[in-house]
């Protein structure tokens, strides 16, 4: 199933993908255009927790939320993706709910609130593409579309989610669920 390019999409790395900054990711495009494209590495967490990232934010210390490699471009840059009903005004629209960016203060009402289905994650960089980039490397079936979804941005393990969504797309992927992230180790 591939459906258009557009944000509020996410991009699933073909299986033959190599390139070792998508390799068996799964990137929520979060704003696609003529001048190019923007997302983030839903799959990606790091060692690091966000409080190590963003020493400055004390309600952030000790929440043990993990910081996720967004992408290769500007790695010494934390983006937040938020889910939720009341967003903020200075962020941006992704999809259903779900913005990039806004404020520390969403961030302090997730934490210190009464349990709810807002969330966030924090990224760690982002991924880019120049215009007409993302399109070439549609057209060599580097990637594949699917809608995106908040449950599984998240909910989801993201150390499965790359398998699971796989299994979701038919036989004919099916056998890719269990190729190891290096396929000469097989």
């Amino acid at each position: 199933m591939n459906v258009e390019l557009g944000k509020g999409i996410f991009l699933v790395a073909a299986p033959s993908l190599r390139d070792p900054n998508f390799r068996q990711t799964v990137v929520l495009l979060c704003e696609h255009g003529a001048e190019g494209a923007l997302g983030v590495v839903v799959n990606r967490p790091t060692a690091m927790s966000i409080s190590e990232a963003l020493p400055q934010v004390p309600i952030i210390e000790g929440a043990g939320h993990v910081l996720y490699a967004g992408g290769p471009v500007q790695t010494n840059q934390v983006m937040l993706l938020y889910r939720g009903d009341q967003l903020p005004e200075n962020s941006h629209h992704v999809f259903d709910g779900v913005c990039l960016g806004g404020d520390i203060g969403m961030v302090e009402r997730i934490l210190t609130g009464s349990p709810t289905k807002e969330s966030f994650r924090a990224y760690l960089g982002y991924s880019g593409w120049g215009p007409g980039q993302l399109e070439s490397e549609m057209k060599t079936g580097s990637w594949i579309t699917l809608p995106a979804d908040s449950h599984i941005v998240f909910e989801k393990d993201p150390a499965h989610v790359w398998q699971e969504i796989l299994l979701t797309l038919g036989d004919a992927y099916r056998h890719y669920a269990d190729m190891p992230f290096d396929p000469s180790c097989n």
